[in-house]
């Protein structure tokens, strides 16, 4: 069964016994009820678990902690050209128009070009999951991947933002057909991912929003809740839960196998970490996040992930501003 999700969601991994051996550590900590940090990178060829009690300096995370900025933080940045992401746009149009993919998320890099230290952003800005990972990429992130407490999975995939300053924002992206299309489609993908590994599959809340803060402005997102019920014994199968939904079904599109192959196809850059995973599990529960809000410092350059969902109704121009709009600092 295991092997099937492999084929299924992921190509690249290194060899099915580094896939196995992935499952097989996170149930062991499960089983034993000992906390831990996992994190796992976008095409699952890299992951790193650590126990708490074995935490390393240099990597720090919090969740729901919410705090005040101390500085203005401003990153200088240089977009990709309109063009170019013009090129990967009509590409991903082309292959929903021939069946391939029916939503695509496609993302991009915008070079930062300031002098910007990773913790000290991390210190000063705020998310509801933030982590800083070894002194190679920060994320301050919104979106919840799952949660796991008292045998029950949740999901919280977020597609739909605008400015909340607009008026009438709320209105006008609940009625946005292209909007509602694509958070349609991510639900019944999670949906689908969850009943591979749960059973019971619910929507406990359809498209609400929620207000986040953007740098100076503030976005409305688009939400929903999806939940099942998992046996006495998930914390032994954690591993087993876990793996098969990923990558994540918001960041990559439907079909998920598809849409996955057409990514490394269509985008220019490899995501490494970014649109991975990582969370906690603490011998009770596990939450986890999606990693987006990202900014990662190479030898060479600073970069900044970002992107959006595009279906047959987007609009490029409309889908270029979103990529710069999460291009920010909370």
């Amino acid at each position: 069964m295991r092997f099937k999700y492999y084929t299924i969601y992921n190509t690249k991994t290194k060899n099915i016994g580094d896939f196995l051996s992935l499952i097989s550590e996170l149930n062991s900590y499960g089983k034993n009820k000992k906390p831990f940090f996992f994190i796992i990178n976008f095409d699952m060829t890299k992951w790193d678990i650590v126990a708490l009690e074995n935490m390393p300096s240099d990597i720090l995370y919090s969740i729901n902690d919410k705090q005040k900025n101390i500085h203005n933080l401003f990153l200088e940045t240089k977009f990709k050209n309109f063009s170019s992401y013009k090129k990967q746009f009509d590409n991903v149009i082309n292959n929903i128009k021939n069946g391939n993919t029916y939503l695509l998320n496609l993302t991009s890099q915008t070079k930062v070009l300031n002098n910007i230290d990773l913790k000290t952003i991390y210190n000063n800005s705020n998310a509801k999951y933030k982590l800083f990972y070894k002194d190679k990429f920060t994320s301050f992130s919104p979106e919840t991947f799952v949660t796991i407490s008292n045998n029950k999975i949740n999901s919280f995939p977020m597609k739909g933002t605008i400015d909340a300053n607009i008026k009438d924002a709320k209105k006008i992206l609940l009625n946005d057909k292209k909007e509602l299309a694509e958070h349609t489609m991510i639900v019944d993908l999670i949906r689908n991912d969850l009943s591979i590994v749960s059973s019971n599959i619910k929507v406990e809340d359809f498209r609400y929003t929620d207000k986040i803060q953007a740098g100076s402005k503030e976005l409305l997102q688009v939400s929903s809740h999806i939940s099942g019920c998992l046996k006495d014994n998930w914390h032994e199968n954690i591993g087993d839960i876990i793996v098969p939904l990923l990558p994540a079904g918001s960041i990559t599109g439907t079909p998920k196998k598809k849409t996955i192959e057409l990514i490394s196809n269509i985008e220019d850059f490899n995501r490494e970490y970014f649109t991975g995973i990582w969370g906690v599990y603490d011998g009770e529960s596990l939450d986890s996040s999606v990693l987006i809000r990202f900014l990662q410092k190479d030898v060479e350059q600073t970069v900044y992930k970002s992107g959006g969902g595009i279906t047959i109704d987007s609009l490029c121009q409309n889908e270029y501003q979103e990529m710069k709009d999460k291009v920010y600092i909370p």
